[in-house]
């Protein structure tokens, strides 16, 4: 028996394995990422081939997910390894609710000894892009910390930026960047700051 963490799934290849199971699932599922579903998904595909990759063993080869929903797309899809179901699924839910790829997203991070200080930062940057040209094609959230907020004694905070047009974007986003070296020469309680574009997890 081999019992780790989603490490496990990643391109190792033990022998003799008949049974992969994948303990409270929905964990991942309900994740405060947009992107939750999709990793999720690509997950359990990894770890389902850890089973059966002797060509002997692969017709008795089985998975078990522990859910409290069955019966979600997302497992549905899964169970009948339909990878196109379920992305047609996710593209439907992004357009709706106006996620990427339909929409443009980019997060301003930053760093500091204390969260007032990483926030105010965030707060005066939100309000100079907003007198920027161009600044109402974008809409900007408050800041927020990311889910691991704290790391060696910094505190992290992040800002989304997201616009319909990529091009207005990365326009906000030349004109901005000066402003925001100024910024952080002001504010000197602030250790780093960083936009990334298109993030791969917020």
């Amino acid at each position: 028996m081999l019992v780790g963490t989603q490490m496990i799934a990643k391109g190792h290849d033990f022998r003799g394995i008949t049974l992969v199971a994948a303990v409270n699932a929905d964990a991942a599922l309900f994740a405060s990422d947009f992107r939750a579903a999709e990793r999720l998904f690509a997950l359990l595909m990894q770890a389902a081939g850890r089973a059966g990759r002797d060509a002997a063993q692969a017709a008795r080869s089985e998975m078990w997910i522990q859910t409290w929903h069955p019966r979600h797309p997302l497992y549905a899809a899964l169970r009948a390894h339909d990878f196109d179901a379920f992305a047609r699924g996710q593209l439907q839910e992004r357009r709706a609710a106006g996620l990427p790829p339909f929409s443009h997203l980019a997060l301003l991070r930053a760093e500091a000894r204390s969260a007032e200080a990483a926030s105010a930062f965030l707060a005066e940057a939100a309000a100079l892009a907003t007198g920027l040209p161009g600044g109402d094609a974008v809409r900007i959230y408050p800041p927020v910390p990311p889910p691991v907020s704290r790391v060696a004694d910094v505190e992290r905070v992040q800002m989304l930026v997201e616009s319909d047009s990529r091009i207005a974007l990365q326009r906000l986003l030349a004109q901005w960047s000066p402003h925001l070296h100024a910024l952080r020469a002001a504010q000197r309680a602030v250790l780093r700051w960083a936009v990334d574009v298109d993030p791969l997890a917020i």
